[in-house]
C-alpha cells in the first residue's frame, strides 16, 4: 500500500489544477491523479497540414470518436448533444476555445430574480477576488468596463477584432445592441514565460505555441514547483470510505494496469459533470447503497450541457477565415430575462471567424451549397473564407431527469463501468433557441451576410457539463454545501463543474476555476476544524 497523504486531488484540469496549487502553500503532501498523460506540443494538429483532419480522428473533442487509452467510454445515445471532454495533464482546457466570460451576478440568484431552479450559497461578490486570482494566474487578456458585467480589469489588452469582429460590431451598432470584446485566456503581450498568439487559429485543437492558457503550462508548473505530485496515467475506479462513513482514499489502476490504493485524510474531486457523478455511483458500499454522498439521490441529476445553436452566414469579401483565435467578441444583449420572449432567462452570443478549408468543404456539401461538377471551383471560392458566424449559449435550467448513471454493460478498459447519459432538450430551452435563431439572423443581415445556416442544437456541443453534484444549504436537494464539502463525506469536497446550482448562459470555465480557488482557500481557512 502506498504511504498515506494529506490530499489526493482527482483530475488535473481546469479546477484540479487551480485547487492543487492554492492548498500548495499549506505545505500538505498533495497528490493529484490523472488518468491521462502529459501532453506534448510539438504533437498538437498545428504542427502538421493535416491539422483539420486531425480534428476528426485523435483530436476530436468526443471521448467516443477520439478513442485514445485514456479515454473512457460515454453513453450518450440517449441525447441530442453528445459529451466532449479531455483526459491528459489540463483536461478539456486542452481542447477548449478560450473564451472566458465570468458568470452573472443574477446567475447565483435566479430562484429570487425569476421564481425558478434554486439561489446558490454562494454570489459574485464572494467569489470576485477569486475570478480576479484566477485572471492572473491563466492570464485573461480583454477590455474594462464592459457594461453587462460588475467592474474588472483584465491582465493582458484584447485580442484584436479583425475584419469579422468589425463586420459584427458594426452590425451590432446599427442594432443599437450591446457588443463587447472577449476576455479570452490567449496572450496578447508575453505573460508568465509565454509568447503573444501569432494568429495560427488552431485554438480548440491544442496550441502547440502556448499562447492559449491551458492549466498543463498555467497552473502546474508553479504547483509541482510549490511540492504537488502529479501522477499520469492513473485512472481512479472508486473511492473507498470507512465504517464511520468518511473517505479513505481512492482506488486506481497505474500505468500498468496495476490496481493500487491511495490513502489520503481529504479526497477532492475534479473529473468534470460526467467524470465526479461517475466516481461517486461507482463508490457505493453497504452505508451508502446508492453512491458516495448521495442520501439525497442528487448525483447524476441536473445535468445542465447548455444547449447551442450555430448560427452563420457569407459576405461578398474574404474575412479572416480560419486565421487568428476563433473568437474575439461576445453580445449579453438578450442575457437577462424578459418575460415578453416567452421564456426565463437569456443567452449570450459568441462571435466567430471562419474556418478552415477542408472544414468548409465538408459542412458546405454536407448541406448542399456546394456542388459537384463544373461549378465546383467557383462555388467554393465563392464559400471560401467568406463564411461567418455566430453561436448562442442557451441557459440549461436544472432537471432531476437529465442526468448520468452507470452503464449496465459499457465499461472502459479497466472495466470501470462507463457513464450512461439521458438528457432532452427542455421546452424553455427550445423557446430560447429559436428567440436566439431569429436575433442572430438579424445581425447577419445586417452584417451583410447571405445564405444563413443554421445548426441546431450543435450535435458535438456537450463541451459544458454541469450540475451533476450541485452546491445547496439544503442536504436533501444538493450534494456539497456552500464551500464544496459533501454533505454525507465530511473529508470529501468537489470542485469541478458538477458544482454548478445553475449554468448560466456563458461558458463556464472561469467561474468552475474560481470555485475550485474558493474552495481550496475555505479549507484552508478551516484547516483545524475542517471535519467538524
Amino acid at each position: 500500500m502506498l504511504d498515506k497523504v494529506d490530499v489526493v486531488i482527482v483530475g488535473s484540469g481546469a479546477s484540479g489544477a487551480a485547487a492543487a496549487w492554492s492548498l500548495a502553500d499549506t505545505k500538505m503532501r498533495i497528490v493529484c491523479l490523472e488518468q491521462g498523460g502529459w501532453m506534448k506540443q510539438s504533437d498538437y494538429p498545428s504542427n502538421g497540414r493535416n491539422w483539420e483532419a486531425r480534428q476528426f480522428s485523435d483530436f476530436h473533442p468526443s471521448p467516443n470518436k477520439r478513442n485514445r487509452t485514456t479515454d473512457y467510454p460515454v453513453n450518450d445515445d440517449n441525447s441530442p448533444i453528445k459529451v466532449l471532454n479531455f483526459n491528459g495533464v489540463g483536461g478539456s482546457t486542452i481542447l477548449y476555445a478560450a473564451h472566458y466570460p465570468r458568470l452573472h451576478p443574477s446567475d447565483f440568484k435566479v430562484k429570487t430574480l425569476d421564481g425558478v431552479a434554486d439561489d446558490w450559497p454562494v454570489d459574485y461578490a464572494t467569489l470576485e477576488p477569486f475570478f480576479a486570482e484566477n485572471d492572473r494566474m491563466m492570464g485573461v487578456s480583454g477590455l474594462a468596463g464592459d457594461p453587462a458585467y460588475p467592474p474588472h480589469t483584465p491582465p493582458m489588452p484584447p485580442l484584436g477584432l479583425g475584419k469579422s469582429g468589425t463586420r459584427y460590431a458594426q452590425a451590432m451598432n446599427k442594432l443599437g445592441w450591446h457588443w463587447w470584446p472577449s476576455d479570452t485566456t490567449l496572450t496578447t503581450t508575453e505573460y508568465d514565460g509565454r509568447a503573444p498568439c501569432i494568429n495560427l487559429g488552431h485554438c480548440m485543437y491544442g496550441c502547440s505555441q502556448g499562447a492559449k492558457a491551458s492549466t498543463d503550462i498555467t497552473y502546474w508548473p508553479h504547483a509541482i514547483r510549490a511540492g504537488v505530485e502529479l501522477r499520469t496515467h492513473c485512472r481512479v475506479s472508486r473511492i473507498e470510505s470507512g465504517p464511520d462513513g468518511m473517505a479513505t482514499g481512492v482506488v486506481y489502476f497505474d500505468a500498468d494496469g496495476v490496481e493500487q490504493f491511495q490513502p489520503a485524510e481529504v479526497v477532492i474531486l475534479a473529473c468534470n459533470g460526467i467524470g465526479t457523478p461517475r466516481l461517486l455511483l461507482n463508490s457505493a458500499t453497504g452505508r451508502f447503497p446508492n453512491g458516495l454522498a448521495n442520501s439525497s439521490g442528487q448525483v447524476g441529476r441536473n445535468l445542465m450541457f447548455h444547449p447551442y445553436a450555430s448560427i452563420y452566414g457569407y459576405v461578398d469579401e474574404p474575412l479572416d477565415g480560419n486565421h487568428a483565435p476563433p473568437l474575439s467578441l461576445w453580445s449579453m444583449q438578450f442575457y437577462e430575462t424578459d418575460p415578453s420572449r416567452g421564456f426565463v432567462r437569456g443567452y449570450s452570443y459568441q462571435f466567430g471567424r471562419g474556418v478552415g478549408p477542408i472544414t468548409e468543404a465538408i459542412s458546405s456539401s454536407a448541406y448542399g451549397r456546394l456542388p459537384w461538377g463544373a461549378q465546383h471551383h467557383d462555388e467554393y471560392r465563392r464559400l471560401m473564407h467568406r463564411r461567418i458566424s455566430m453561436a448562442a449559449i442557451c441557459e440549461d435550467l436544472p432537471e432531476e431527469h437529465n442526468r448520468v448513471t452507470l452503464d449496465p454493460k459499457i465499461r472502459d478498459s479497466n472495466g470501470i463501468p462507463a457513464p450512461k447519459v439521458d438528457y432532452t432538450i427542455s421546452e424553455n430551452s427550445h423557446r430560447m433557441l429559436n428567440h436566439a435563431i431569429a436575433r442572430a439572423s438579424e445581425i447577419l443581415q445586417a452584417a451583410g451576410a447571405r445564405d444563413i445556416g443554421v445548426d441546431r442544437p450543435i450535435f458535438f456541443g456537450g463541451w459544458h457539463l454541469l450540475g451533476t453534484a450541485r452546491m445547496g444549504t439544503d442536504p436533501d436537494r444538493s450534494v456539497v454545501n456552500g464551500w464544496g464539502r459533501t454533505h454525507d463525506v465530511k473529508n470529501l469536497f468537489i470542485v469541478d463543474g458538477s458544482l454548478f446550482t445553475t449554468s448560466g448562459g456563458v461558458n463556464p470555465t472561469s467561474t468552475i476555476q474560481a470555485l475550485a480557488l474558493y474552495i481550496a482557500d475555505q479549507i484552508k481557512q478551516r484547516l483545524a476544524n475542517l471535519f467538524d
